[in-house]
């Protein structure tokens, strides 16, 4: 008996020193040894879990790139990249790259269940995408006004109600609050109720904020996302909580526009479009989707109804929150931008290019140079993704910045990374506006080549139109009827904090608000 103990301990002893004899001879006659980058990142993805796991690795990812220069090792095989060159090659239009195993961490671990966002298989996300960007165009825009008008006109209330009590709050908070009820209104045709009392409603709030700290650190190490999914699954406000409580609201909705739906169709004999005295339709995502689903049940199925509501919730809600509250934030620390902005919005209002005093509709905001130049600056300097847009090398492998990169090789650009890149934008960390409009050709096309809030390629965020839409229609409003004044506080550095966990959320931003009362 004590025999075999001993050969059994000797024998796994052998394993594991041939194991890590092999993984040591493997990294050191690698072609990509010479790659630069911190020492622990080249034998282990631990280096990199726990530099993420901080929550300020966007920062952090600049600092290794001006430190090690333009292809950073972060993790063996994993590489992050910051040159136009890179950009041009693994995110371009028609690209083979296909997204690395670190998406797993963002979906449901049964197979059957994918997401246009984290699918890693080109071909099914293209058919997918052909199949609902006309909801998500420019052209659909339109449509969409009255229910964000809605929420933008209640939102403006609870300031007004802020500004006569003198009340504190948290600017991020509230951001929150008016895109979740706006993704409600675009996608079901009704709010959530988030703006009524700024009450985080059965914790959705919460719930889907969740998500984001396990799903980035669970996709470093996928290969143990299932397990950690389903022993989190019973943790409160875990991130696999947070992704079964948005799935099962998601549901719900849907399983009540069905029913809706087909009452009022077999009540009036046939599908009826809600037109408004333009001809243009003012129907929600899940209308419009149904009613493709009931004309075509095998090219729009019940999960691309369950795919689309939920996945508008998870991406489309945080990430304009966090637009929406940096932009603020660096209008309001740079008074000259704000009164610029508010100088524009006066001309263009005395100029009768503004009809409505009170709203601002979207075709009107995008004849506002200034805004225009405000909104893509504030994205520069704090775009909502934090972490490198992973991608793995194709068959036949790429060359980037004069090294190949083997197939299976992971490589992929933060924005952050960038959109700091001090060879391409002058000052980088300075907020001006300035610089998408008083530049030449060469110097604009270079910085666009770089700036990939949405991410780029074919990959490119599908929702950034409404993202933009709730943008320009809250932004121009707010600052012409409000001054908002940033509350500092001594028990923490700066005016706020952000944390990233793929997305950079801020947090703690305490304003005061005050009515502007015009001549």
């Amino acid at each position: 008996m004590m025999l075999n103990t001993t050969f059994i301990l000797y024998a796994l002893t052998a394993t594991l020193a041939t194991n890590l004899l092999l993984f040591l001879y493997q990294q050191l006659s690698s072609p990509l040894r010479r790659i630069p980058g911190p020492f622990w990142a080249r034998f282990t993805r631990g280096w990199y879990f726990w530099r993420v796991s901080k929550g300020h690795f966007e920062h952090e990812s600049i600092s290794l790139h001006k430190q090690y220069g333009p292809i950073v090792r972060l993790a063996p095989g994993w590489y992050s990249c910051n040159s136009t060159d890179a950009l041009k090659k693994i995110y371009a239009p028609g690209s083979k790259f296909t997204k690395s195993d670190w998406y797993d961490g963002w979906r449901h671990p049964h197979p059957s269940q994918w997401t246009l966002f984290t699918d890693k298989n080109n071909k099914r996300h293209g058919e997918a995408k052909k199949r609902f960007s006309a909801l998500y165009s420019l052209s659909s825009l339109v449509s969409y006004e009255p229910f964000v008008d809605r929420c933008v006109d209640l939102f403006l209330d609870r300031l007004r109600e802020f500004s006569h009590s003198k009340k504190e709050i948290d600017l991020g908070y509230w951001m929150q609050c008016y895109t979740f009820d706006v993704i409600g209104c675009i996608t079901y045709g009704e709010r959530y109720g988030f703006l009524d009392e700024g009450q985080d409603i059965q914790g959705a709030i919460q719930a889907v904020g969740s998500i984001g700290r396990f799903s980035t650190l669970m996709g470093i190490y996928s290969e143990w996302y299932p397990l950690a999914f389903k022993i989190n699954g019973y943790l409160n406000g875990s991130g696999a909580g947070g992704r079964t409580f948005v799935a099962n609201f998601a549901r719900e909705k849907i399983e009540k526009h069905k029913q809706e739906q087909q009452e009022e169709h077999l009540e009036k004999g046939g599908d009826v479009k809600i037109l408004d005295r333009d001809g243009i339709s003012r129907e929600p995502f899940m209308t419009k989707m149904i009613r493709s689903h009931r004309q075509d049940p095998e090219k729009v199925t019940d999960y691309h109804l369950f795919m689309v509501a939920q996945s508008n919730v998870i991406a489309g809600f945080d990430t304009t929150a966090i637009s929406l509250t940096a932009t603020m934030y660096h209008l309001l620390k740079t008074p000259r931008v704000l009164q610029k902005l508010r100088d524009e919005i006066r001309a263009a209002r005395a100029s009768g290019k503004l009809a409505d005093n009170d709203r601002i509709n979207f075709h009107e905001s995008q004849d506002l140079p200034y805004f225009k130049a405000v909104v893509k600056e504030a994205l520069r300097v704090h775009s909502a993704a934090g972490l490198p847009f992973w991608r793995v090398v194709p068959e036949g492998g790429v060359d980037v910045e004069g090294i190949h990169f083997p197939e299976g090789t992971v490589l992929g650009t933060s924005s952050w990374v960038s959109h700091y890149n001090e060879d391409v934008f002058t000052n980088p960390t300075e907020f001006q506006p300035e610089r998408w409009i008083d530049q030449d050709e060469a110097k604009l096309k270079a910085m666009n080549e770089l700036y990939m809030p949405f991410g780029l390629g074919s990959r490119t965020c599908i929702g950034r139109h409404i993202s933009t839409l709730e943008m320009s229609k809250l932004i121009p409003v707010l600052i012409d009827k409000f001054n908002l004044e940033i509350v500092s506080s001594p028990a923490k550095e700066g005016d706020w904090e952000t944390e990233n966990f793929w997305f950079v959320k801020p947090h703690n931003l305490k304003v005061r608000v005050y009515e502007r009362f015009k001549e």
